[in-house]
């Protein structure tokens, strides 16, 4: 490849795919990191030797795993030697988040016109819809951390926490294009999740490590507060994760009221994760299991697309009423070996290759990206009343 061939697209598509790939596997690494330490902690059983009573141990677990026996403790506040070397967990956190925000940087904030704005939901220029973007990032770490600080009772808390993540989804859902305010979102929860570590929980362990060095008796404190922040991070993963992956199904984010959408699949999640959290503990909530599937079939149920008043009222599209929408709307993109996904639409064999696709993506606003062309509601209307005949 030629000097000529590093142009702006191909250098943002490469930039795409290392950042996206350095994302998914430190995120991976940092959730099972996550996952892990809290199973034990949950797991925990009293030491069942007194020399580790003594020695101020408050639990134990006995694991197998890779051909091996494992026994971790955990103190009461820490061991009377400071162990060397001791292992940190941190950078996983920190790298998800990085990678994270240099891709909504180069994905949304650098082509904040076409993919973080949509006209028909907000009239916002790129500069207005970036620095939205940011403040909320900012703002919901700010509101969360307040919270945590001022409110002593854990309900409390949690509740404030809740009414974030709504307002947050409200505010995006009206702020920004459909799929861009579901990742907005889970922006907002990962930053929190990463200031959570890096403000928090992290500078807790320093100043346990400091206390032992300096021969101070540690303040178990920090250590209390950090492991909050532990607890809430385990519950915010599983909607963070839905968050950044609900950007491949349209049948979500392009629903009516895709902010309430958003909100009752956190739910689900998050009992979920409260379910798994209990059976750690030993217990086995299964009206609990049996709620989140309730929840999660009443929601298949409401999301199921209801095509017939639009086959009714634009019944006997021709193709060619079609293909003039897509040539106005779609086909500036949708052309040749070039065409987003190879998805070309040149020809009206391609559009009736594709009429599902076609139908799925403008029914769900997904497409065009920000409503960059202008398609009106009744083009919608019309392609997806075509797409039902030519299936």
């Amino acid at each position: 490849m030629g000097a000529a061939g590093l142009d702006a697209d191909y250098l943002r598509e490469l930039g795409d795919l290392v950042l996206r790939f350095l994302h998914v596997v430190a995120g991976i690494a940092w959730i099972g990191a996550s996952f892990y330490f809290i199973r034990l902690d949950l797991g925990l059983a009293p030491p069942s030797e007194r020399s580790d009573i003594d020695e101020g141990v408050a639990g134990e677990y006995w694991g197998v795993h890779g051909g091996g026996f494992y026994h971790s403790k955990k103190y009461q506040v820490a061991p009377r030697v400071l162990p060397e070397p001791l292992h940190w967990f941190k950078w996983e956190a920190y790298t998800t988040w990085l990678s994270g925000f240099a891709l909504l940087v180069l994905l949304y904030w650098s082509d904040a016109d076409t993919r973080l704005i949509d006209p028909g939901v907000a009239e916002l220029t790129a500069w207005e819809a970036i620095a939205a973007s940011a403040g909320l990032l900012l703002g919901g770490w700010l509101v969360y951390d307040a919270a945590c600080r001022l409110l002593r009772n854990d309900v409390a808390v949690a509740i404030t926490t809740a009414l974030l993540v709504v307002g947050v989804a409200w505010v995006s859902g009206e702020l920004f294009a459909a799929r861009a305010a579901y990742l907005q979102v889970g922006a907002v929860l990962g930053t929190i999740m990463a200031a959570n570590v890096l403000a928090v929980i992290i500078p807790a362990h320093r100043e346990l490590v400091r206390a032992k060095e300096e021969g101070r008796e540690p303040d178990p404190a920090p250590g209390l507060r950090a492991k909050q922040r532990s607890v809430h991070n385990n519950y915010l993963t599983l909607p963070v994760v839905f968050a950044m992956l609900a950007g491949h199904f349209p049948l979500t984010f392009g629903s009516d009221r895709a902010w309430l959408v958003l909100l009752a699949i956190f739910a689900i999640l998050v009992v979920v994760r409260h379910f798994f959290n209990l059976m750690h503990r030993g217990r086995m909530p299964l009206l609990l299991l049996g709620a989140a599937a309730a929840g999660a079939v009443a929601l298949a149920f409401a999301l199921a697309p209801d095509d017939e008043p639009v086959a009714i009222l634009f019944e006997g599209v021709s193709d060619g009423q079609a293909e003039l929408v897509v040539i106005d709307r779609c086909r500036s993109c949708h052309v040749g070996s070039s065409a987003p996904l190879g998805v070309s639409l040149e020809t009206i064999d391609e559009m009736r290759l594709r009429a599902e696709d076609i139908a799925r993506q403008v029914q769900s606003r997904a497409m065009p990206p920000g409503n960059v062309t202008g398609i009106t509601d009744h083009e919608r209307e019309l392609l997806i009343a075509w797409a039902g005949g030519a299936r």
